[in-house]
C-alpha cells in the first residue's frame, strides 16, 4: 500500500489537522495536502469521499460552525441536501480527511491516520 499516494484534506487552522500532518511527516510519508477551504471538493468528490469513509453526509458536518447554526441547525436534511450544504459551505466539512486509494479515514483523533500508513 505504500506505493499508493496519500492525500489529506487539511485546514491549517485546525489543531487536529495539523497533528495529522505531523504524524504523516514524522513517518517520512509523502502526502498531497489539499487546503479544502481554498480548493473545495465538488459534490461528486464529496460523495466519493463519503463512500470511502463509510459515512453519511450528515456525519461529516461540523455542527459548531456559525454557518451551521445560522442555516442548518434544527433542520432535517436528506443526504442530497447535506451534500449540497457541504459543497456550498466547505467550512462545514469535518477534518482532516486522509485518503489512500479506496480507503479514507477521518483523522479524529489524529492517530486514526496511522490506519492508512
Amino acid at each position: 500500500m505504500s506505493d499508493i499516494p496519500l492525500r489529506i484534506y487539511h485546514n491549517n487552522r485546525c489543531s487536529k489537522s495539523r497533528a495529522a500532518c505531523q504524524l504523516i511527516a514524522d513517518r517520512g510519508v509523502e502526502v498531497e495536502v489539499v487546503d479544502y477551504l481554498k480548493t473545495p471538493p465538488s459534490r461528486d468528490e464529496l460523495r466519493a469521499l463519503l463512500d470511502k469513509l463509510g459515512m453519511k453526509p450528515a456525519e461529516l458536518v461540523r455542527r459548531g460552525e456559525a454557518v451551521f447554526k445560522e442555516n442548518y441547525a434544527g433542520r432535517s436534511l436528506n443526504d442530497d441536501e447535506w451534500l449540497d450544504a457541504l459543497a456550498a459551505h466547505p467550512i462545514l466539512i469535518e477534518r482532516p480527511i486522509v485518503v489512500r486509494g479506496e480507503r479514507a479515514v477521518l483523522g479524529r483523533p489524529p492517530e486514526k491516520v496511522l490506519e492508512l500508513l
